[in-house]
């Protein structure tokens, strides 16, 4: 079949990412997009060309004439849960751009509403189409390190608002931060709520699906004059032991440019080996008994039918097979619960214990 798709709310402008894939996709076809601010529509109707009776300001009116198949939502952290309950009734597939919701309860509801169409909501997490933390997940999986032990993550960039889709680089000014819902605390924005769940979700992915016990959080609010994080720090404990999960908007450089000290990405201690995974990277270190001295492993190309989020939720629904990994609810959940515990701990002060 061609898969029929729309791409609704540009709060998020991972939303020209998506919808190239979708444009690029051979049996796709984008056949409208929806935004209450056309402006922000202007680069994705032409680059994809698209014509005016494609381009809706009202969202209903665009599920109501292009009747998709599949809608593609980023929507502001805070506002997933009601995007979600939004276009759930037109009975399109959904996939939300990341994170997960900016609470658990948030997270719980978009569940219940595509459960009640019996369509599959995905998450889209965009560094698991990173070749190398692909690779990692095989390593893992194979045996190669022993029980997945600690999960440390550093990650971020030089801020949201540094770059555009297609990470086009760019300086933002003042009014623009001021204007931005991720720098919003009501809006789901800062480090923590932006950066936070890839290392959550991925880490759940690496480990298995495990949970930790208990998560103490902090960050940096006295250092800046915003209202939201641009730095934090997460350690979650575990029946295994502690692992670690930083967020950092203000890296010296963005990584798909240049690696910043410290480098964005994964390193996974296992019972009998470790691996580091950083992001953009043809390669991961792994290091065994056998290499103690560690060994670099190529990390093939991603290719069809898992070389991104559209391709690969394409190919799963059109096989009738379920999502695996942090796409599926059921790994982004568990990363949202640490994400929760996190940002009640960094409030608290103190540690808590996993909510659920």
């Amino acid at each position: 079949m061609s898969w029929k798709i729309a791409g609704i709310n540009f709060d998020h402008f991972h939303m020209g990412d998506l919808l190239r894939m979708a444009h690029e996709h051979p049996d796709a076809e984008i056949v409208g997009i929806s935004d209450e601010d056309e402006s922000r529509m202007f680069e994705a109707r032409s680059k994809f060309n698209l014509t005016p009776a494609q381009v809706f300001t009202n969202f209903q009116k665009c599920l109501d004439e292009t009747q998709p198949d599949l809608v593609i939502l980023c929507p502001a952290a805070a506002r997933h849960a009601e995007w979600v309950e939004k276009v759930a009734p037109s009975g399109a597939h959904i996939i939300m751009e990341k994170p997960f919701a900016a609470s658990l309860a948030e997270a719980d509801r978009m569940i219940t509403a595509m459960e009640d169409t019996g369509k599959t909501l995905a998450i889209n997490w965009p560094l698991v189409w990173c070749r190398s933390h692909a690779q990692t997940r095989e390593v893992i999986r194979s045996g190669a390190i022993g029980e997945v032990c600690e999960v440390h993550f550093y990650d971020g960039n030089r801020g949201p608002l540094w770059h555009g889709a297609d990470k086009m680089e760019k300086e933002p000014t003042e009014a623009e931060k001021d204007a931005s819902w991720f720098y919003k605390a009501p809006e789901g924005g800062g480090s923590l709520q932006d950066y936070l769940g890839y290392g959550t979700t991925l880490g759940t992915w690496f480990n298995d699906g495990k949970k930790p016990i208990e998560v103490m959080a902090m960050w940096d609010l006295e250092n800046n004059s915003l209202e939201v994080d641009e730095h934090s720090i997460t350690v979650a404990r575990y029946a295994s032991g502690l692992s670690k999960f930083e967020t950092r908007w203000g890296t010296f450089s963005d990584p798909w440019i240049q690696q910043p000290q410290p480098k964005c990405g994964f390193v996974i201690k296992g019972s009998e080996g470790t691996i580091s995974s950083y992001d953009y990277d043809d390669f991961i270190t792994v290091q065994t008994p056998g290499w103690p001295e560690g060994q670099q492993v190529e990390a093939p190309e991603l290719f069809t039918p898992k070389g991104n989020p559209v391709e690969y939720f394409i190919d799963r629904i059109s096989s009738d097979l379920p999502l695996e990994g942090p796409l599926s609810v059921e790994i982004s959940r568990i990363g949202q619960q640490i994400v929760d515990t996190a940002f009640r701990s960094a409030r608290k002060g103190k540690a808590l214990p996993l909510v659920d």
